[in-house]
């Protein structure tokens, strides 16, 4: 193996393996969301935890680490992370309740945030200058794969296997990652001592933590005023943060604001935010209504999503070729659109009792529409960014990403038990008045929590009348129960998807503003980057 040690193709497959791994993770654990309710007695807003703890701890983190990378060796954090990260899965993969499997998941999320920015690092050091752009293509493209194909290779683990295995299936990817990255991948320093910017951590941490559990736990507590105390905390933090920042700038600081002069690089951080919250706004709500409503197999699920995954993994690289020759402008416009239309086209489509092969043509378009976007977005973002800058301009592209991720999750759960806890009420009540006055109450009562439970006890399959109905009235209560669920639960996903089409639609519409032609690298750039984060 050591004649492969330092070949830039065997550093971008083990680079690109470990980064895949912890982007699967993002949309497989989505389509394990009713499994885990049921086999943890969990509720939504506790599995939604599930997902954002993991989230959250990696959007807070990635510069941090970057930094990291700089002052220990980006190779070192690499491999610890993917250490840490293979551990932790193992530890999610055993969890016997919500808190277990939340620590768990953030431990996750602590090893995806060291090793995901040393990534780009290591890409910038180990490629010569003209074949850059077609590894960061690779790069961007193994994003837009790998959340794609989270739903179909999670489905294919739940069916099979049980939700345990979403996470137990990273261990032997781990152990590859690890193996090669200690015999193929070189250490590639800088030389330069870098600084953490302690201070910016905790504004940033704690301002990525009241928004998320704001928006998170929001309907739990029926958006009083603690709540929105806690949102007004983080756009406070936020304020803070960015004036610290500021001040900051000729002393390292955690975000570097000579990145966004070169106005393309602005755009694409927009843009990159925009598309993390269309991604989750499409796979949580619906991975829940094919399961849930149409009672899909979480296999069959996943297998609904695979021709928009061919799709895009086949367009990804393509795509990305041609935004380094011809530029990427009207690609991602076209892209976007095409992903904003489709998931139009889906909401449209939804309904009770649809088949597989009627949401295909609408997933295809949107597949169509994530193929052109991903490889694009960071050819565009990096062609005008200084080499030496390279590092810091991939961790806060990164980190942003991230955050859309956290904002879209939370926003969307919220919505989404926002629009339940309503729409279950009110199929619930008009299906209760055809029912005996003896069990109209407990059959109210069953949905009035609607917007807290989305597993198999709120379908109506599993409805449990109170003992001595008959059996002929019992099952006729079922099946109204599961008739208000699915008709509910179409109800309130339709407006839950309205918000991140817009925000896809917003996404295109910035693209607008990207440059035709390449623009002068960063001025000043050579003097920003001895103060500059390295992720």
């Amino acid at each position: 193996m050591s004649r492969w040690r330092g070949n830039p193709w065997a550093v971008l497959l083990t680079l690109s393996l470990g980064f895949f791994m912890t982007l699967l993770d993002l949309t497989a654990v989505n389509v394990a969301v009713p499994s885990m309710i049921d086999d943890l007695d969990a509720s939504l807003d506790a599995v939604l935890w599930v997902i954002n703890v993991y989230i959250l701890v990696l959007a807070a983190l990635l510069i941090t680490f970057g930094r990291l990378g700089d002052v220990r060796g980006p190779r070192t954090m690499f491999i610890g992370g993917v250490a840490l990260f293979t551990a932790a899965s193992v530890l999610c993969g055993l969890s016997q309740d919500p808190a277990q499997l939340i620590a768990a998941r953030a431990l996750q999320g602590l090893g995806a945030a060291a090793l995901t920015p040393q990534t780009m690092t290591i890409i910038i050091g180990t490629f010569p200058a003209e074949r850059r752009g077609t590894a960061l293509g690779v790069w961007g493209a193994v994003a837009g794969v790998a959340t794609i194909a989270g739903p179909t290779l999670g489905g294919l683990l739940v069916s099979t296997a049980g939700w345990r295995w979403i996470f137990f299936v990273n261990v032997p990817i781990g152990a590859a990652v690890l193996a090669m990255a200690v015999t193929l991948v070189p250490d590639v320093r800088h030389g330069t001592g870098h600084k953490l910017d302690l201070p910016g951590v905790a504004l940033a941490t704690a301002m990525l933590l009241c928004l998320t559990f704001g928006l998170t736990e929001g309907q739990r507590y029926g958006w009083n005023a603690g709540i929105w105390a806690l949102l007004g905390g983080a756009a406070l933090l936020l304020v803070v943060f960015l004036i610290y920042q500021g001040a900051r700038q000729g002393r390292e600081p955690l975000l570097p604001f000579a990145l966004f002069r070169d106005r393309d690089y602005a755009v694409m951080s927009f843009v990159a935010a925009t598309v993390q919250v269309g991604m989750i706004g499409l796979f949580l709500p619906v991975m829940l209504y094919l399961q849930s409503v149409l009672d899909f197999s979480a296999l069959k699920a996943g297998l609904v999503m695979a021709p928009a995954m061919v799709v895009s993994a086949f367009l990804s690289p393509v795509a990305g070729r041609m935004a380094d020759r011809a530029g990427g402008k009207y690609i991602l416009m076209s892209g976007l659109a095409l992903f904003a239309a489709g998931m139009a086209w889906l909401t449209w489509v939804t309904g009770v009792g649809r088949a597989w092969w009627e949401f295909q043509p609408a997933l295809i378009v949107a597949g169509v529409g994530i193929g052109c976007v991903f490889g694009p977005m960071v050819t565009v973002a990096m062609y005008n960014v200084e080499p030496r800058m390279a590092g810091a301009a991939s961790g806060v592209l990164n980190t942003i990403r991230q955050i859309g991720t956290v904002v879209g999750s939370a926003a969307v759960g919220a919505v989404l038990q926002n629009r339940l806890a309503a729409s279950l009420h009110e199929e619930a009540a008009k299906r209760a008045a055809g029912l005996p006055p003896g069990v109209r109450g407990q059959f109210m009562a069953r949905f009035d929590n609607g917007g807290s439970e989305v597993g198999a006890g709120q379908t109506g399959g599993a409805f449990k009348p109170q003992p001595g109905i008959p059996a002929n009235l019992a099952h006729h209560i079922q099946q109204v129960a599961a008739s208000a669920f699915e008709h509910g639960f179409v109800h309130a996903m339709r407006p839950t998807l309205a918000l991140p089409i817009a925000v896809i639609a917003i996404g295109a519409a910035a693209c607008a503003l990207v440059r035709r032609r390449p623009a002068e690298p960063l001025a000043g750039a050579h003097d920003t980057a001895e103060a500059s984060t390295s992720a």
